[in-house]
């Protein structure tokens, strides 16, 4: 027997700077840098990870940081917002103040499905927002960065509810629901929430069929995949199997080290991942320093030193 998804693992989005992109997350997110490393598929490129306080599953939001690549265009066929769940709503208090204050470009305290929203866009325009986890169950969220600068009563401590945007609602509810085994709860001002697994703000995905919009265009600014959790290395073969059962297009088998994954397109633009709970970030650095090093897996370990002078200096020592 399979399980359940367990809910959403991590999404990886665009950069135009790592740079811009290290001191966004930390310094005005109060995220933790749990990884810095390269994108094992493009070793020019920098793939940094902000989580929680221990680079929990289900926390993370990942950028890779392509040079030279174009602004990305917002439309139709896209993963179109990442959302990071808070303890409650006093905390989008909390950041509207903290965003007035910084310069964030953000939008107003509003409520869907229940829950207080807050929208807000980073320096690359990504689309962003803040969910109250105060009417929430399900899912348990993480750990708020005990040395980040954000007082862990309103910190950010785990990816919230991701939206899609598609043509075509009935063909993503068929992938969904026969496929991923996702639950339709319901529609709110034509937005469609769906959940997996226990359910809750991080087990959610959230649809919205535009036929007024253009297809995206992928770019800095832009997603590019999203991830969701299975238990280990035995449930990520039965998703193998299954989605070879659908004869869905698919990479098999995929050993990113820190996790394991398997990654399936779903449309044009949407892709897929599917990626276990460990091992994790712990297994090359420390607790203390997570993220102050540039790791590496044991199969680029020895292009290290090719590595390094390829990729910039980014100076993200905080110990």
């Amino acid at each position: 027997m399979m399980k359940e998804l367990k809910g959403i693992h991590h999404v990886t989005a665009m950069t135009s700077s790592a740079e811009k992109n290290y001191q966004f997350f930390t310094e005005i997110l109060g995220m933790r840098l749990v990884k810095k490393t390269v994108n094992q598929d493009d070793i020019h490129t920098y793939h940094l990870f902000f989580a929680d306080d221990k680079g929990s599953a289900g926390t993370d939001m990942t950028f890779f940081d392509f040079p030279n690549l174009p602004k990305g265009r917002r439309g139709t066929d896209s993963i179109s917002r990442t959302s990071f769940r808070v303890p409650s709503d006093a905390a989008l208090e909390y950041w509207h103040q903290r965003f007035e204050q910084l310069g964030v470009t953000h939008g107003e305290i509003e409520t869907i499905f229940e829950r207080k929203i807050l929208t807000f866009e980073d320096f690359d325009e990504q689309r962003l927002m803040l969910i109250s986890d105060e009417n929430n169950q399900g899912v348990q969220a993480g750990t708020p960065w005990k040395n980040g600068p954000v007082p862990e009563k309103y910190a950010i401590y785990g990816l919230g509810p991701v939206f899609l945007t598609v043509p075509k609602l009935e063909n993503m509810d068929a992938v969904l629901k026969a496929v991923l085994g996702f639950r339709y709860v319901k529609e709110e001002q034509g937005l469609h929430l769906y959940e997996v697994g226990e359910g809750g703000n991080g087990a959610s995905l959230i649809v919205e069929e535009r036929t007024d919009l253009p297809h995206a265009m992928q770019g800095y600014g832009e997603v590019h995949h999203v991830a969701f959790r299975v238990e280990d290395h035995e449930e990520l073969m039965k998703w193998i199997e299954r989605m070879d059962t659908f004869e869905a297009p698919n990479s098999g088998f995929v050993n990113r080290y820190y996790f394991e994954s398997l990654y399936v397109p779903v449309s044009r633009q949407i892709l897929f991942e599917f990626a276990t709970d460990g091992p994790g970030f712990m297994g090359d650095e420390p607790y203390e320093t997570l993220g102050e090093k540039l790791s590496l897996p044991p199969f680029l370990e020895p292009k290290r030193v090719e590595i390094e002078k390829m990729v910039r200096p980014l100076d993200t020592k905080r110990s």
